[in-house]
């Protein structure tokens, strides 16, 4: 299941889809199958207009970002803390060591912003290798360097480490909780993530505070051409893509018992 989903994004993400459809419209034009053509070409070239030059990424990664709102203080206390991976440059970091940080970063700089206003809070990494070759180390591996840098203690880390999927992170976890005595932590996921993240602990009978990290939009955006940052565009709109189908696959698949989670 993990290969085929794998395989499955690389070729449904937006700028695969447009790349495929320019692939087969050239076929079909070497076969005279012109009406063919003209269909996949014009498709192509929609998709790929649309990933680069509009805002539909940011604006269809809105609605995930404001499902649970972030809070506006602390909490006056907190049991345990989850941080689920994705966070470090894995492939970078198996080859150099160190500490490397991508787009997801702000999930384990909150997480360590709280573990230093709240010193007693054990921490639940979980992250594990998520390439298809399986040679990395994963993010729970490279967070004990991280949190040990800024001085918090490894005995307050508690590392699940096969994790593959979000998934997985969820039904991994479990058990660590359950040994440790852990329940009603804070959820430490990009605000995109938080809907899937909190319907696979429902279903998984684990109870969680949501707080979500990591915006990638203001909330604000319009749907509407932008022909400034094409780059950042076509991230957004694979970002959206990518976690609409999460959801939806999710839960046909009856591993989350609603649609888009709520509070």
């Amino acid at each position: 299941m993990f290969t085929l989903s794998k395989l499955f994004w690389i070729v449904a993400q937006p700028l695969s889809l447009a790349f495929f459809a320019i692939l087969i419209s050239l076929g079909a034009a070497l076969l005279s199958w012109r009406r063919v053509g003209l269909v996949f070409s014009s498709l192509g070239a929609t998709v790929l207009f649309v990933t680069l030059f509009t805002t539909a990424g940011s604006f269809f990664l809105q609605p995930l970002e404001d499902r649970f709102p972030r809070a506006q203080t602390d909490p006056a206390s907190v049991s345990c803390m989850i941080v689920l991976g994705g966070a470090f440059e894995t492939e970078v970091t198996t080859a150099r060591g160190g500490i490397e940080l991508n787009q997801s970063a702000d999930r384990f700089v909150e997480a360590l912003r709280l573990a230093r206003a709240f010193p007693d809070a054990p921490i639940l990494v979980s992250g594990g290798d998520g390439s298809l070759s399986g040679t990395y180390e994963g993010d729970a591996a490279a967070a004990q360097r991280f949190f040990s840098a800024f001085g918090i203690p490894i005995e307050r880390l508690v590392r699940e480490t096969t994790s593959r999927t979000t998934f997985e992170n969820v039904q991994n976890s479990k058990n660590l909780l359950e040994t440790a005595g852990l329940d009603n932590c804070l959820l430490i996921t990009s605000a995109f993530h938080m809907p899937r993240s909190v319907g696979l602990m429902r279903k998984a009978g684990i109870a969680v505070i949501p707080w979500p990290t990591d915006y990638r939009t203001s909330g604000k955006v319009r749907l509407g051409l932008d022909f400034t940052q094409p780059t950042l565009n076509a991230q957004q709109t694979a970002t959206a893509v990518r976690e609409w189908i999460g959801l939806a696959s999710y839960f046909a698949s009856g591993r989350t018992t609603a649609l888009f989670p709520a509070p």
